[in-house]
């Protein structure tokens, strides 16, 4: 069976809407698997889940979807009260994620409706939410085989590796890690070849590469990596594509354009047969 990866959002940290940003982007996190159908995975829900959100309501109203948080710093999570479907009785949206420094997930949810911040608190939804907390492992969900991995960055942060149940193209989804020495993290010593065998032969690979090659250092310990770091990671993996994410708030249209042509030539030098795109809004691939 055959999937379509869409893009929703690909900014990271915080919104950045406007003509500056029009190409690739301004909402924060939110990637959509889906069969055509009924099948609708989610990964994070910035921003970028309000116009996925729309999306659905245009095609159906009510649905049912599994979403699953890589963790739940701001700019992963605002767009979740915007989430049109979830007004509407009969929606059923599963929800997998990481608790953070022994809060559980589902309160985290809460505060962020807390009245103090927001008009309308989690319990108001009409539609029928389940948290699930999750760590490392392996899961079966509605269409996926869903592998978890801790990341290096502030939190428990998990990147996923997705099998289609039916077979077909797998995607991992590594947002917010830090690739260089940078950090104090708490992850074992062997992390990075670890990492290396949960991607390993991934198709698709959407990789962090918030902050430039040049800007990196000064930027060491912020939870994030470059694309250059992102390049040497996916080649190591045996990576077919890779699709450059969480773009820095500060990096426009032409800024982003010029991230690419390095990244692109830094494969070509290192002799690496990858391909390499930057995430942009409205982008999608077949699985």
């Amino acid at each position: 069976m055959s999937y379509v990866l869409t893009f929703w959002g690909t900014r990271g940290s915080v919104p950045t809407p406007g003509p500056h940003t029009a190409r690739y982007g301004g909402n924060t996190p939110c990637v959509a698997l889906t069969d055509g159908a009924d099948r609708l995975l989610i990964l994070d829900a910035g921003t970028g889940i309000r116009p996925l959100g729309n999306a659905v309501m245009a095609r159906a109203g009510r649905l049912e979807a599994d979403l699953l948080l890589s963790h739940t710093h701001w700019d992963h999570i605002q767009g979740f009260p915007f989430f049109r479907p979830l007004s509407v009785p009969g929606t059923r949206v599963r929800i997998y994620g990481a608790a953070q420094e022994r809060v559980p997930l589902e309160e985290i949810l809460r505060r962020q409706m807390d009245p103090m911040v927001f008009p309308l608190p989690l319990t108001a939804l009409p539609a029928s939410l389940n948290v699930t907390e999750i760590g490392e492992g392996v899961m079966e969900i509605d269409g996926f085989t869903v592998t978890a991995f801790c990341l290096r960055h502030p939190g428990t942060t998990l990147g996923y590796r997705l099998r289609p149940a039916g077979g077909g193209r797998e995607v991992a989804y590594v947002t917010d890690n830090e690739l260089g020495p940078g950090g104090s993290y708490v992850v074992p010593a062997d992390w990075r070849a670890r990492l290396v065998r949960f991607l390993g032969g991934t198709d698709t690979l959407i990789h962090d590469a918030m902050y430039s090659d040049a800007l990196m250092p000064a930027r060491a310990g912020w939870g994030h990596s470059s694309p250059r770091e992102a390049i040497e990671l996916a080649a190591e993996a045996s990576c077919r594509r890779l699709l450059l994410f969480h773009h820095d708030p500060e990096s426009d249209d032409e800024a982003m354009d010029a991230l690419v042509r390095e990244a692109r030539a830094y494969a070509r030098a290192r002799g690496f047969g990858l391909e390499i795109e930057a995430a942009s809004e409205g982008m999608r691939l077949a699985l």
